[in-house]
């Protein structure tokens, strides 16, 4: 059923006919399923389709902004190409990218410029991961009191296999030179308005040159989604998806920190050990958001569900920024016992990792909830923190049931 809220005229076929959604002027075609709740206060969402996508739930249609419905996450520990979230900060999206004639720039603080080409990318020496990519405000519709900035629920998150070239193998081959101290990356997207700053992003040249950032071609064995960055799009594993710029063009080596509004004044987070302040209050100072925090969810079984008192089996997932999840427990009488869960198959220490236990529910309201510890021991606290932007939401999370 055609939504006319959504429709959007476009005057063009998908581009390069690979899946992505029919744009006219950075805008989309969008066919609404349904509409859906999410689970806090102002949390109604329409349930749209775009094309290369089943149906996602709409935060917002310029710049989309597309969230996974939470169901799919118990479906397996690695999120389809076609369920994956999607976040732009900028509306201008590219509408054709031609791949034989697309270039990576890598200019700055190099001793030889590099533009190459898809081909030339894909004939380096390739490197796969799986990693989990997450928003920084995944969750932000929970935080009370409430901060600005979109109202997500859980879905902004995905985990994929990303294959591609080390960004290290190609910073080596322009060969950085001395003083440099940051790499910046800048992606096809733009803004619409002149008064909008561009998008630009930047790690620490040690961080660049680890060895695990990857300028990623395919995802999950096939290209790039084009709504999720095609044909070439950073990742930093264990890093929130902010550094992780889509349709990448351009690579910089600085010698001095990028002066960029979405590095010195966006996605910042109070530069204590909690990363956290009084709610309502402001930090006195703030640092770049980076690696994530430890997280864990039941998957299996909604808030609100009517489940059998008794043995009741929960599956469900954790992940770290990459310290690797060596413990998951989960309580079935609101964290008055826990119970140690089975662990699933490793995919690596930035992945998400499944797990699975049994727990005891009596009769009645019980509150189910998970917790994990990744191998440094950091763990999940059980009240929430605040920050003014709601990042970094990790809280323990609690499902209501009712069990007869």
């Amino acid at each position: 059923m055609l939504n006319r809220r959504q429709m959007l005229t476009s005057a063009g076929s998908a581009a390069l006919g690979l899946g992505v959604a029919a744009m006219s002027g950075s805008r989309f075609t969008a066919f609404a399923a349904e509409t859906v709740k999410l689970p806090f206060e102002n949390g109604e969402r329409e349930l749209v389709r775009v094309p290369g996508k089943r149906p996602l739930i709409q935060q917002t249609a310029r710049p989309p902004q597309l969230e996974t419905p939470f169901a799919v996450f118990n479906d397996g520990v690695i999120t389809p190409n076609d369920a994956f979230f999607v976040r732009y900060h900028l509306a201008d999206i590219p509408l054709e990218i031609d791949p034989d004639t697309f270039k990576l720039e890598v200019k700055g603080k190099v001793a030889k410029p590099l533009s190459l080409s898809l081909r030339e990318l894909k004939s380096m020496p390739a490197v796969e991961i799986v990693a989990v990519n997450q928003c920084s405000g995944n969750s932000r519709g929970f935080v009370e009191p409430r901060v600005a900035g979109g109202q997500l629920g859980n879905g902004a998150m995905g985990n994929a296999r990303w294959r591609g070239v080390s960004l290290k193998t190609v910073l080596d081959k322009a060969g950085v030179q001395p003083g440099a101290v940051q790499v910046a990356f800048a992606g096809l997207d733009g803004p619409v308005s002149p008064d909008t700053p561009d998008f630009t992003k930047a790690l620490a040249l040690d961080h660049a040159r680890d060895g695990e950032v990857m300028l990623a071609y395919a995802m999950n064995g096939t290209d790039l989604p084009w709504l999720n960055g095609y044909p070439l799009r950073l990742v930093v594993p264990g890093y929130y998806g902010t550094y992780w710029v889509k349709h990448l063009n351009e690579i910089t080596v600085l010698d001095k920190e990028l002066d960029s509004f979405w590095m010195k004044t966006a996605y910042r987070i109070p530069d204590n050990d909690c990363a956290c302040v009084e709610p309502g209050k402001s930090p006195t100072a703030t640092i770049p958001i980076n690696r994530f925090t430890v997280r864990s969810f039941i998957t299996n079984v909604l808030d609100g569900a009517k489940v059998k008192a008794g043995a009741l089996a929960l599956r469900g997932i954790a992940f770290d920024g990459g310290s690797g999840i060596a413990e998951v427990q989960v309580s079935g009488d609101g964290g008055q016992t826990w119970v140690k869960a089975n662990l699933g198959q490793d995919l690596g220490k930035y992945s998400f990792r499944e797990w699975k236990a049994n727990v005891a529910v009596a009769a009645g309201e019980q509150k189910l909830m998970v917790k994990a510890t990744n191998a440094k021991g950091q763990t999940q606290p059980m009240q929430p923190l605040w920050n003014p932007s709601g990042y970094l939401r990790n809280v323990v999370e609690t499902t209501r049931v009712v069990a007869a």
